[in-house]
């Protein structure tokens, strides 16, 4: 659990922005525990987006990460104050080497946070540090070890998986890997729709430019596309960075979802990540009661972890657990209006929420 470590015994931990130093990404590569989320691209992509300001605590060791504990600080009039590890990220552990650094780190972030006047600090991962405190969110993880190759890998496909993926090479639909903005645009016409489908606004398309200027442009990322008849009906986005890919996003046209386009555009995307050396692939979060979405991601052979946020409460002293769910009948009624108005909600409320 937690220390409580005096300030004047802690070690000598800066407050950095990865933004401003060249060689981050070239830092990240000599630890251990990295992922894209840790880059200075996706700092900058949420820093440009939304207006979060990055508050990397960082404790140096010849020239290498000895600690690194990633924060945004994200203000809002609607929503409040807080620190958080990181926004609209599926998980971002610290990068720590024992349960005593992690403690110097987050006793650090804590006072950073009472410094700053936050409501709450919120990390996502670090749970075997925290494992007297309670969760405020739970989720899904899946990964995927691509070193096999994907002929063997094809061997470990689930038998529906299998048949999907013939049916919709039987469909002869077009895919395409891209790393150009025309594709991205498809991506997003797509994502309003599915948005709308799920009950939820859709992230601005700026977000997306962003994105596709500082990640998938700077080849840290692709996005595959199933077309039909000259028509886009599926999209996924995918981050990478080191030897890891991440399916970060997807959407899709309902109307051809009997064609088996997300089935195909994973499996081309697994084959593509095989060939140029990739050695896992990560599906993102899942909520528990999205089964369907889960027995899709065990399809491909993907072994299933906890992925678990805590939310600690600086003015009540005390981690909390989640009592924030968007009602049902309120995803009913976003899922009834027009695109225009979803994606007005989405550029309003999305900095909001991080």
């Amino acid at each position: 659990m937690l220390s409580n470590k005096s300030k004047d015994t802690m070690p000598d931990i800066a407050v950095v922005n990865p933004l401003e130093k060249t060689n981050w990404n070239d830092l990240l590569l000599r630890s251990a525990g990295y992922s894209f989320f840790h880059t200075a691209q996706w700092a900058g992509t949420l820093a440009e987006a939304y207006g979060y300001q990055p508050l990397y605590l960082y404790e140096n060791n010849d020239n290498t990460p000895a600690g690194l504990f990633p924060l945004m600080e994200v203000k809002s009039p609607l929503t409040g104050k807080r620190g958080v590890c990181l926004p609209f990220t599926d998980a971002c552990a610290p990068i720590v080497k024992s349960d005593r650094q992690f403690n110097e780190l987050w006793t650090r972030a804590m006072s950073l946070g009472k410094e700053s006047s936050w409501k709450y600090l919120e990390i996502r991962g670090g749970d075997k540090y925290l494992m007297e405190a309670p969760p405020f969110q739970a989720f899904w993880g899946h990964e995927l070890d691509l070193r096999p190759g994907h002929e063997k890998l094809s061997q470990g496909l689930r038998n529906s998986t299998r048949r999907n993926i013939k049916k919709a090479y039987g469909e002869k639909l077009e895919i395409n890997i891209s790393t150009l903005p025309d594709t991205m645009k498809e991506f997003c016409r797509l994502n309003v729709m599915t948005r709308k489908e799920h009950g939820l606004p859709p992230q601005p398309d700026r977000f997306f430019r962003i994105l596709q200027n500082l990640v998938i442009g700077r080849d840290m990322g692709f996005i595959v596309t199933a077309s039909t008849g000259g028509q886009v009906i599926a999209a996924n986005v995918y981050l990478h960075f080191g030897m890891e890919v991440i399916y970060k996003y997807g959407a899709s046209d309902k109307r051809y979802q009997h064609l088996r386009a997300n089935n195909l555009i994973m499996w081309e995307a697994i084959k593509h990540s095989c060939d140029r050396g990739f050695e896992k692939l990560q599906f993102g979060r899942t909520e528990p009661q999205h089964k369907g979405l889960m027995q899709f991601k065990e399809g491909w052979g993907a072994k299933p972890y906890k992925i678990l946020y805590y939310r600690y409460d600086l003015r009540g002293k005390a981690f909390r657990a989640n009592d924030n769910v968007i009602p049902g009948k309120l995803k009913n009624i976003i899922s009834k209006l027009p695109a225009p108005a979803l994606k007005a909600a989405g550029r309003i409320l999305y900095r909001h929420i991080g």
